[in-house]
C-alpha cells in the first residue's frame, strides 16, 4: 500500500496528531463556501475585493445561519471555510477581516459585545461601561481592523435560559452591524433550534440564508464516510479495514452525526497504533467504543450481531 504518511508520522503520537490535523474537504464544505462567496464582492476580473456585497440602498449585508445537531461538525466546517478563505486573510489593508467568538454564558447584550471586543485584541474593556458604549467600541474596532465577517458560534445560546430577555436586543445589535458604513457579514452557527428562534424576527430572518447539516445517512453518505476513513488510514500508515458493515455500524454508533463519526475513526486508529497493528480492523473500533462507553459486549455497536437494535444513550452536548 502507498502511504501518505511522512516518516515523522510513524510513531503513535505523531501519527495521531497527523490524523487529527487532517481535514478532508467534502461536498458540504464546498456548498458552504459557495454560499459565502455570494456574499463577498468581486472586481471585474473576478477577484475578491475584501468587502461584503450590499443588497439595498442603505448598504445592507446578508449573513448565514448554519445549523445542525451536536456533534455534526458545525464548528470545524465553519472554522475551516472562514480561516482558509482567500478574501478573509489578513493584509495591510485589513488586519483582521475575520473576527470569531463563541456566545458567552450568560449571553447578554454587554457580555457578547465584550466578547467581540476581546476577540479583536481590545484591552480597555470595563464591565461597568454601558452596553451602547461597548457596542460603539465594537463598531470602531471592526472598522479599524477591516473586518468583513463576524462569526458567532454556539449562537443558539443567545436564546437560552435567562438570556431570553436580552435575545431580541442582541439580534437588533447584530442587525445594525449588517447595515450602513462598515457593515459586516454575520455568520451564526448553532443547534437546529437557532433557525426557529431567528424566524421569530422577520427582519432578522430575511437577512440570513439557512445552511443545515443533515444527519448522516448510510444510503447517501456511505462513500463519504469510507473516503474519510481511508484517508485517515493512509495518513496513519495503516492498511484500510475490510468494509463489511463497518460503515453502517460507524454511522449508527455516531448517532448519524458526522463529527462523532470522525471522532470514533480517530479513536479506533489510535487503538490500532497503540497495539502495533498494521491494519485497522473492526475490533479496534469495538475497543475504542468500549473505552468511551464502558458497555457490555451485547451493547457494543461494533461487536453485537444485532447492533441496530441497541438503544444508544444520548451523547452529551
Amino acid at each position: 500500500m502507498t502511504s501518505l504518511a511522512s516518516p515523522s508520522a510513524q510513531t503513535t503520537p505523531h501519527a495521531i496528531a497527523a490524523v487529527m490535523g487532517k481535514y478532508i474537504t467534502l461536498e458540504r464544505d464546498r456548498a458552504f463556501v459557495a454560499k459565502l462567496d455570494r456574499l463577498l464582492m468581486r472586481d471585474e476580473a473576478g477577484g475578491f475585493t475584501g468587502r461584503p456585497v450590499t443588497f439595498t440602498s442603505t448598504g445592507e449585508t446578508r449573513g448565514i445561519a448554519l445549523t445542525g445537531t451536536a456533534g455534526s461538525g458545525k464548528t470545524s466546517l465553519v472554522h475551516r471555510a472562514l480561516s482558509k478563505h482567500p478574501a478573509l486573510q489578513p493584509s495591510e489593508a485589513a488586519q483582521m477581516p475575520l473576527v470569531a467568538v463563541s456566545v458567552p454564558n450568560p449571553a447578554t447584550i454587554k457580555s457578547l459585545g465584550m466578547e467581540i471586543l476581546k476577540a479583536t485584541g481590545y484591552s480597555e474593556i470595563h464591565s461597568d461601561r454601558p452596553a451602547w458604549k461597548i457596542w460603539a467600541d465594537v463598531d470602531t474596532r471592526l472598522a479599524l481592523l477591516g473586518t468583513v465577517v463576524l462569526w458567532i458560534d454556539e449562537a443558539h445560546d443567545i436564546f437560552a435560559g435567562k438570556s431570553k430577555t436580552d435575545a431580541p436586543e442582541i439580534l437588533n445589535h447584530l442587525k445594525r452591524r449588517m447595515q450602513g458604513t462598515g457593515a459586516v457579514i454575520v455568520v451564526l452557527s448553532g443547534l437546529e433550534i437557532l433557525w426557529d428562534d431567528l424566524c421569530k424576527d422577520s427582519q432578522v430572518k430575511r437577512r440570513f440564508a439557512r445552511f443545515d447539516l443533515p444527519p448522516v445517512s448510510t444510503a447517501a453518505d456511505r462513500k463519504v464516510l469510507a473516503k474519510v476513513l481511508g484517508n485517515f488510514c493512509d495518513t496513519a500508515a495503516l492498511d484500510r479495514p475490510e468494509q463489511g458493515d463497518l460503515v453502517e455500524r460507524l454511522a449508527y454508533a455516531g448517532q448519524q452525526r458526522f463529527g462523532l463519526c470522525v471522532e470514533q475513526m480517530i479513536a479506533a486508529i489510535e487503538v490500532a497504533l497503540m497495539r502495533g497493528a498494521s491494519r485497522l480492523t473492526i475490533e479496534h473500533f469495538a475497543e475504542a467504543y468500549f473505552e468511551r462507553e464502558g458497555c457490555p459486549v451485547a451493547e457494543n455497536v461494533f461487536m453485537a450481531p444485532r447492533w441496530s437494535s441497541i438503544n444508544l444513550r444520548p451523547s452529551a452536548k
